[in-house]
């Protein structure tokens, strides 16, 4: 990437941030103690402004420098659902919900076919895991008790404990867990 290609999408970046924000580049100016005039000329894709300036940049619209640099994103994307990272555990598929990571969380989708099991791998200490059905029914052994979720059921469980899914029916059973790791596990 060249500086200007970099400087253009630095202007469209922070316009788009500022803009989403609902910040006047005034504002912006006093949050920051950057001048409005500099605001207006990054905007303007014309900037060459020093690593000083961006890290206060950065830090005011609490983004990373990468981002303020890296080509814009759309304000939507749609994912396909090929296009989402999946894998088998076994006979049960398993895909990601979230095409980004995001520190800490983690949501999937989990396609059990009749009479499938698999064993959940333990996250670290303090991460809590929420079990949801939306189709069938799933059996979740957790701590030497077994706990059977139905359609619109949510089981909360300490996710840093040795747990296994089991679908019971002779259909095929859909559900969804969300992880959420402890601070001390990021």
């Amino acid at each position: 990437m060249d500086n200007t290609e970099s400087a253009s999408n630095l202007g469209r970046n922070i316009r788009q941030l500022r803009d989403a924000r609902k910040l006047s580049q005034q504002k912006l100016a006093d949050l920051s103690g950057i001048p409005r005039a500099t605001w207006a000329n990054l905007e303007s894709g014309s900037a060459n402004p020093t690593l000083s300036v961006l890290t206060r940049v950065a830090a005011t619209l609490r983004v990373s420098i990468e981002e303020l640099l890296s080509a814009p994103r759309s304000l939507c994307r749609l994912y396909r659902a090929g296009e989402l990272p999946q894998r088998r555990r076994g006979k049960v598929h398993i895909r990601d919900l979230l095409p980004d990571p995001l520190t800490g969380l983690n949501i999937e989708r989990m396609d059990l076919p009749p009479g499938a099991r698999f064993v959940g791998t333990p996250h670290t200490e303090g991460t809590r895991e929420y079990l949801t059905c939306e189709r069938g029914r799933i059996a979740l052994a957790v701590a030497g008790d077994i706990y059977v979720v139905e359609e619109g059921d949510v089981l909360v469980f300490r996710g840093d404990q040795r747990h296994s899914y089991h679908n019971p029916l002779a259909t095929g059973s859909v559900g969804y867990s969300v992880v959420v790791l402890s601070p001390s596990g990021l």
